[in-house]
């Protein structure tokens, strides 16, 4: 994809403005119904949530300032029509929601993966949001914006990453309470990878016939716990 001709000053200083980025990879996307498509992934340094299950801790500090002008430029390097923008928590930097847009204006299908902790309001509608909320065993339950729920459209998708019985229960309660799946596409249900086994929690679906989608996190199974993958 090439990259557009800034056409005014706005745009001009938007290109200049950065974002503290931890790394910029090519990978296949290992979770959401975008499972196993090509996709730029674009993680940005920083978190303010500390979930028990994180297996992206080194994004919490390091990374160097780009451009976004730049990150557009890497971007275009790669042949995908998907982008996912992640972290860490890449809201927590205000500067996201530009490259949000401008990447959209690229003609990209960008997924935001969120944690639902920072609000959603001015998140560009043509993106994709991909809203984690915290169940009471990643420590950060506490964190969760329910506010948010209103800005979800029927694109979106809500994740909740299962520990144990306990926060499998939970989510099927709030599942219910709020009725998510009027709310979006997609619920997902994944297994935090090393505490609770994927045929378990695919057991408990099925017993209560949850209309959730099973993930598991495609890109584990294919190379493990490896940064940049």
């Amino acid at each position: 994809m090439r990259i557009t001709k800034p056409v005014n000053k706005e745009i001009d200083q938007i290109m200049t403005r950065t974002l503290k980025i931890n790394e910029i990879f090519y990978s296949i996307q290992g979770e959401t119904s975008f499972s196993g498509m090509l996709t730029v992934f674009i993680r940005l340094t920083g978190c303010p949530l500390r979930c028990v299950y994180c297996d992206t801790e080194y994004a919490f500090y390091k990374g160097e300032k780009i451009t976004i002008e730049e990150i557009l430029r890497k971007t275009a390097g790669y042949r995908t029509r998907f982008v996912t923008v992640t972290g860490g928590e890449p809201l927590a930097q205000k500067n996201c929601l530009d490259l949000l847009r401008l990447l959209c204006d690229e003609g990209y299908q960008v997924l935001l993966e969120t944690s639902g902790a920072i609000d959603l309001t001015d998140v560009d509608s043509r993106v994709c949001k991909i809203v984690d909320i915290k169940t009471p065993g990643s420590g950060e339950e506490a964190k969760n914006c329910w506010d948010n729920l209103q800005y979800l459209t029927p694109t979106d998708q809500i994740k909740f990453v299962i520990c144990d019985r306990k926060d499998y229960e939970w989510a099927r309660e709030k599942q219910n309470e709020y009725r998510l799946h009027e709310r979006c596409n997609e619920i997902l249900f994944s297994p935090s990878h090393e505490q609770l086994g994927a045929s378990q929690l695919a057991e408990w679906i099925l017993e209560d016939q949850l209309p959730v989608r099973l993930q598991i996190q495609l890109h584990k199974y294919l190379w493990g716990n490896v940064a940049g993958k």
